[in-house]
């Protein structure tokens, strides 16, 4: 008996030996290739600490609502504990239902795979953790080899072992790509369902944690059927981990998904506006901070003028066009449409309101409010008017209005001409801005000279070149609707100078200040002289090119401007707390059309956005300087009082 078992005792030592050794060896092998494939990965990884994703950068309205973003991965980082845990649920449910149980790797997943890909003659699960694909997207790339599962295996372990649950769970859900450049699950909430996770149903948590695996192909937008199968399958793994009830799986099966696109943020609201910013911050910090770096940008836009500004600007337009198309009949379309833009900004700060820079972004991104460089006609007037009133004119100061002709070459004269081709003979200044009449202007140029019609120009922010000519005072040269409208603030404000403000402050992803701005105001006039051209083109409005402005209130100052063969429209109008702008026509200097002036193009588009943006009767009047006296007068039109400067003698009016 004692013969018969010892060869079988040695027969099972034999087996327990090669067991061990098998084991043994295998352990050997399998330490072998994690030191093969892992001796050049990171040892100890602080994946929270050291997480700095690329962000959106976001622009804000005076408001700080939301009117535009940046970025190269649209992201929004949301904390975990804001993160509902249903939402957390359907993630582990469609990824990685024993997330709470492995230690990185999951074992018995991995199994599940392989008998279920075997069943179905093809790949469709995949038993890789949450934590490896965490790694995956942080280190590796998307190869499928042999030598890549190793190296996540690897890596996997090691995270687990630096990180807790909550923390690789946080880093998932802001790192995992969901289609349409959509970087974590807040971002592509927002864009699938208009609104934050945290707000969610569990049909959309649903379709969401269903995204992951196949981002564009299985995207609702691209394959919306395709999409829902996965939504449904997600929500039988939940039920079946007992995340959910039998009664909510079966409600959210019925529930019919509702796909709500975010807007196109850039292009909504703000859209010239937008990409100045852009351009502004991106030259100031570099377009890699910009469009990673999660900063906040506020601005002094007000969204509600700014609205009122877009859908002025482009019904008034959209009138033009017709007139244009009626008068020209079906055979001569024409290339091109006519354009326009409108700048509004507060006079007393600076602050730049609103800004249209054309008809539709979508078909021109050209800024024609800070860009374009146009004639401005009569709107240049009121520059020559008020270096007149520094050099001792007043109001009531009268100039000769008649022929002109000067001689430029051989041959060739320059014989400027009135709107309408008539003269009145001796007009106040007053009533010669009123009415635009160029040869009063040409005379006042000649009189105080050229070199002081630039200087004051440049006084008032224009920096744009000016050619030294008389043509100049009929606005010959070339500026911007941004330039004008500054120009024309100082005299809404008293004689100060503004900068014109766009970006109020800047903070980085962490609310560090990098930059705030206010306002930058400088004295350029006199309080009184500024007061007397304001008085001067309130009469504008009055009685003169302006009058159909009249209609918004009677605290309304500003000015027409029409090029020649009415090429470029204009009106400049501001109220004691907002300033406005409005330039009207074609991008490549063709005429608009027969009698097409300012006061028929660009005034109507100012007077319905001031409308709109709540102007008229309700401004206060414009506040009278100390230095101002009132003169009695009739100029056949009733008498009312003139403001005249108090060191003025009263009883010489200077003549031209």
């Amino acid at each position: 008996m004692r013969e018969s078992k010892r060869p079988r005792l040695v027969v099972f030592k034999l087996i327990l030996w090669s067991i061990a050794s098998f084991f043994v060896l295998g352990a050997i092998g399998a330490g072998g290739l994690f030191y093969y494939y892992g001796h050049d990965l990171p040892g100890r990884l602080d994946l929270t600490s050291a997480y700095q994703p690329s962000v959106v950068s976001t622009v804000y309205d005076v408001q700080g609502r939301p009117i535009g973003e940046f970025y190269h991965q649209r992201r929004v980082v949301v904390p975990l504990d804001q993160v509902p845990t249903q939402v957390i649920q359907a993630f582990l449910a469609a990824e990685d239902a024993r997330f709470f149980k492995h230690k990185g790797v999951d074992g018995f997943a991995i199994l599940r795979a392989v008998f279920s890909n075997l069943k179905r003659g093809e790949i469709r699960e995949g038993g890789s953790t949450l934590t490896q694909q965490l790694v995956r997207g942080f280190f590796l790339t998307p190869e499928r080899t042999l030598k890549r599962k190793i190296r996540e295996a690897i890596l996997a372990f090691r995270v687990e072992r630096n990180h807790t649950k909550e923390e690789i769970l946080y880093l998932y859900l802001n790192q995992v790509y969901f289609g349409h450049g959509n970087y974590g699950v807040e971002a592509a909430s927002r864009d699938y369902f208009g609104k934050g996770v945290d707000q969610l149903s569990l049909g959309e948590a649903a379709l969401l944690a269903g995204l992951p695996r196949s981002p564009s192909r299985g995207s609702p937008y691209r394959d919306f059927f395709a999409a829902m199968e996965r939504q449904r399958y997600v929500l039988k793994r939940m039920y079946q981990e007992s995340f959910i009830t039998e009664a909510a799986y079966r409600e959210a099966l019925d529930t019919s998904i509702r796909l709500t696109p975010a807007p196109v943020l850039n292009s909504q609201i703000a859209p010239h506006f937008v990409e100045y910013v852009r351009q502004t911050i991106g030259d100031r910090y570099g377009f890699d901070p910009l469009l990673q770096g999660g900063l906040h940008i506020y601005t002094s836009l007000d969204t509600a003028l700014q609205m009122a500004a877009m859908k002025t600007v482009r019904e008034g337009l959209d009138e033009i066009r017709l007139r244009i198309r009626k008068k020209a009949g079906p055979g001569d379309p024409g290339k091109g449409e006519v354009e326009g833009a409108l700048l509004a900004l507060d006079p007393q700060t600076g602050s730049v309101r609103a800004l249209v820079g054309g008809h539709d972004f979508s078909l021109s991104e050209y800024n024609r409010a800070l860009q374009a460089k146009r004639q401005p006609g009569s709107a240049f007037k009121p520059i020559i008017y008020s270096a007149a009133l520094e050099s001792g004119l007043s109001e009531l100061s009268v100039v000769r209005d008649g022929p002109l002709s000067f001689r430029m070459a051989p041959g060739k004269y320059w014989r400027p001409q009135n709107y309408g081709n008539r003269f009145f003979g001796p007009v106040t200044l007053r009533s010669a801005l009123a009415h635009s009449l160029n040869s009063v202007a040409v005379r006042l140029a000649d009189r105080i000279g050229l070199e002081r019609v630039i200087r004051q120009a440049r006084k008032l922010g224009i920096e744009s070149p000016l050619e030294k000519n008389l043509s100049l005072a009929l606005g010959s040269s070339s500026v911007s609707v941004i330039e004008l409208v500054r120009a024309y603030a100082v005299f809404a404000n008293g004689g100060l100078l503004v900068e014109p403000l766009f970006i109020t402050k800047v903070t980085d992803r962490d609310g560090r200040v990098l930059e705030e701005n206010g306002p930058n105001l400088k004295r350029v006039l006199s309080p009184e002289v500024s007061y007397v051209v304001t008085d001067m083109l309130k009469n504008v409005i009055r009685s003169g090119t302006g009058r159909a402005a009249g209609k918004l209130g009677r605290y309304v100052a500003g000015k027409t401007g029409t090029t020649s063969e009415y090429r470029d429209g204009w009106f400049i109008g501001y109220t004691s707390d907002l300033i406005a702008g409005v330039w009207v026509g074609y991008d490549d200097h063709r005429p608009v059309g027969d009698k097409e002036t300012g006061a028929r193009t660009a005034l109507p588009i100012w007077l319905a956005f001031m409308t709109e943006a709540g102007q008229g009767t309700g401004s206060p009047d414009f506040p009278v300087p100390d230095g101002i006296d009132w003169l009695e007068v009739n100029l056949g039109d009733g008498g009312y009082p003139l403001p005249v400067f108090e060191s003025s003698p009263l009883t010489k009016i200077p003549v031209v």
